[in-house]
């Protein structure tokens, strides 16, 4: 690499690295989405599951990638960010792969016909006469792919943070963050287009398939083009010297970076308000967003009889993602503030923050309007899902405002194990209500049965960003970035 002075026009790699982070958040949100877009059409009939069978798995599955975050973190700061994020997205894209063959599975440990194919196994299972325990194996041997899923699907942000953390100043975080967080909204609005149809064409197996190979291809592109910005050939001088403009600006932040190596302890971040405060905020509100993204398809089925393999049903998850893209702006808002309105980093983002946390409060209308048309609920949670994604990028880069980079993602696993776990319970809850509310024709307000049960969880995912902020805003009230670590 030829030596070029700081003065010349700097080179845009960063932006290459942005892209590989948002086409690998695209993947991981695509292959989270295959079962929630096939269980009710396609599985469910096959080995008769029930709501509360869903709400266990997607459950289960918030509570593995939750402890898979407390040590994904930790993994990714042990192997850096190249390494980390290849082992992370190899192990989800085989956990992926692994669903398809839970058919087979399931046909072989109850009839002892283990090499079958996929079109036989359906064939087998169809013939066994106890459903309760059709029902009960393929649940467990959806959980264990799941599991599998969620060990590896847990590294994909903390290693996307660490890279935007080592690609990215901090007056550009959020931005970064908030595009390649997009992926998951691409991913969101891919799924529905293209999952269905290759369930209905080929089989739920193939849809698995398809979609986790997805990720091996995107490992070949992470290989080649991914280096630490000081070492790669294509980031010249003036770039370097605007990646590192930190450094310059806050010396004593950049000292504790690369203090005392990698080593970074559990304890040593629990220690701290800003740890809590950054938990807190992803437990009150991650468990929304898997919920829209988990529950969307279902609620279009159980409530209005729209299927997620019929057009009208592809189109409003496709519409309600679409919306989601306007989440963009939520890494503009708070760059705004730090340069027009002259605000820390924190405080951007915490204004900013507390813009996005009002309006979820629509979803308090989603089920009233959903009487007139289901559009309204569909625009609705897109709006809900947009202020998720705008609130996620910022709450995601307030971590590198004040950790050393050395700790992000063990914060950020920290952050997202508490995610998870809000995630469990608003996801293992709302499959229990609904079929207690269908079972007892539950009424509220003028609400019944399931109607009933989904207005319950608007409710409270309409809430959740504004009790968020303001613990977040009690727990650290000012900037005061971490130098001690």
């Amino acid at each position: 690499m030829t030596p070029q002075a700081p003065s010349d026009r700097p080179s845009n790699y960063r932006w290459v690295i942005c892209a590989l982070l948002f086409f690998a958040t695209t993947i991981n949100y695509m292959d989270r989405q295959v079962l929630s877009l096939t269980w009710k059409d396609f599985i469910s009939p096959e080995f008769h599951w029930t709501d509360n069978d869903y709400g266990t798995i997607t459950g289960l599955f918030s509570i593995f990638y939750a402890a898979s975050m407390l040590f994904a973190g930790r993994f990714v700061d042990w192997m850096d960010t190249k390494r980390g994020f290849l082992w992370a997205i190899g192990v989800w894209s085989v956990g992926a792969c692994i669903h398809a063959y839970c058919g087979i599975a399931s046909a072989g440990m109850l009839t002892s016909n283990w090499m079958v194919g996929f079109a036989r196994a359906r064939e087998i299972i169809a013939t066994v006469d106890t459903v309760a325990k059709v029902s009960s194996v393929s649940v467990s041997l959806f959980i264990f792919a799941r599991f599998v899923l969620a060990v590896g699907e847990s590294g994909n942000f903390p290693a996307a943070i660490k890279a935007t953390a080592e690609y990215f100043p901090k007056k550009d975080r959020a931005f970064s963050t908030s595009i390649f967080n997009a992926g998951a909204t691409v991913g969101a609005l891919a799924a529905p287009v293209v999952i269905p149809p290759i369930a209905a064409s080929w089989g739920w197996e193939a849809s698995f398939i398809i979609i986790g190979a997805l990720g091996f291809l995107w490992m070949g592109f992470w290989v080649f083009m991914y280096k630490k910005p000081e070492h790669h050939p294509k980031v010249n001088a003036a770039e370097l010297a605007y990646i590192q403009q930190d450094h310059v600006s806050e010396p004593d932040l950049h000292a504790a970076a690369t203090r005392n190596g990698h080593k970074m302890s559990f304890i040593a971040c629990l220690k701290y308000r800003q740890t809590w405060a950054f938990a807190v905020g992803k437990f009150m509100t991650d468990g929304v967003w898997w919920f829209y993204l988990f529950w969307t398809p279902a609620y279009l089925s159980s409530v209005y009889g729209i299927k997620s393999s019929d057009t009208v049903g592809q189109a409003a998850v496709f519409v309600l993602y679409l919306i989601t893209l306007l989440s963009i702006i939520g890494g503009w808002l708070p760059s705004f503030f730090v340069t027009k309105k002259g605000m820390n980093p924190y405080a951007g983002r915490m204004r900013a923050m507390l813009i996005f946390a009002f309006f979820p409060l629509l979803a308090l209308l989603a089920q009233p309007l959903g009487h007139f048309t289901f559009w309204l609920p569909i625009i609705i949670i897109g709006i809900a899902g947009a202020a998720h994604q705008a609130w996620s990028a910022n709450i995601f880069s307030t971590i590198g405002d004040m950790f050393p980079k050395k700790a992000i993602a063990t914060v950020t696993g920290i952050g997202g194990m508490a995610g998870g776990v809000g995630s469990f319970v608003i996801n293992k809850g709302a499959g229990a209500l609904f079929d207690h509310a269908a079972s007892t024709n539950m009424v509220v307000l003028n609400f019944h049965g399931r109607e009933a049960g989904y207005f319950i969880i608007f409710c409270i995912c309409a809430v959740a960003y504004l009790i968020g902020w303001i613990i977040m805003k009690a727990l650290v009230p000012h900037y005061k970035p971490i130098t001690d670590l």
